[in-house]
């Protein structure tokens, strides 16, 4: 899995086991689901492009370097939505761009009701944000969307993976670098990811 990244810092694996704790409530879990998306993003930028920038210190003009290519954010909606302004607070010039999927939940495939991408796209660079990595469905409509809207770099970035999911991500999207805060032992036989932590988007918004 070379195109697999889980994350080894202390702070990820701190902070997911505060999340998966069934007795953290939305605020501290929206809290979390930032923080932890803010130190994956880290991870998941470490070879973005940089040219040169002339600038001056206090004490004498140097050579800096500032971000070449243009980052787009695509948060699933809905719980893709909690690890926007984690990587907003390291990219505050990235661009958002939404895409709605919802499950269903009979054939437990992604159904697209929402995408109002513009004809041409105006990043180089997209990183899907959604917390967890369960089947692929999502993660791989998504990169089908961005693909036809002629992105040629992208990377997934989620709190959770499960094995099935991965998998399956590889096989559709060979060239898209996942990054994931852990891989868990698997999928259960509603497609949750177990252990995980629940429906992220419901310990988000306080709802089901």
């Amino acid at each position: 899995m070379s195109n697999v990244h889980a994350s080894s810092h202390p702070l990820v694996a701190h902070k997911l086991s505060r999340l998966r704790d069934k007795n953290t409530d939305p605020k501290k879990f929206r809290e979390l689901v930032r923080e932890v998306s803010a130190l994956l993003a880290y991870e998941a930028t470490a070879d973005l492009a940089t040219m040169p920038r002339e600038l001056e210190t206090p004490l004498e003009k140097m050579s800096g370097a500032e971000l070449k290519e243009k980052i787009g954010l695509v948060p699933i909606l809905r719980a893709g939505l909690g690890m926007v302004d984690g990587l907003w607070d390291l990219m505050p010039s990235a661009e958002v761009w939404h895409i709605g999927l919802y499950r269903d939940e009979h054939t437990l495939r992604p159904v697209e009701y929402y995408n109002k991408l513009p004809l041409e796209p105006t990043v180089s660079v997209c990183l899907i944000l959604d917390p967890m990595l369960a089947t692929g469905g999502s993660a791989i409509a998504t990169t089908d969307v961005l693909k036809r809207w002629g992105v040629k770099k992208i990377k997934f970035v989620g709190l959770i993976g499960a094995p099935e999911g991965i998998k399956k991500m590889q096989e559709m999207h060979p060239d898209v670098d996942i990054y994931l805060g852990e891989i868990d032992r698997g999928l259960n036989e509603h497609a949750y990811i177990v252990p995980g932590l629940g429906d992220a988007g419901d310990r988000q918004f306080g709802t089901g």
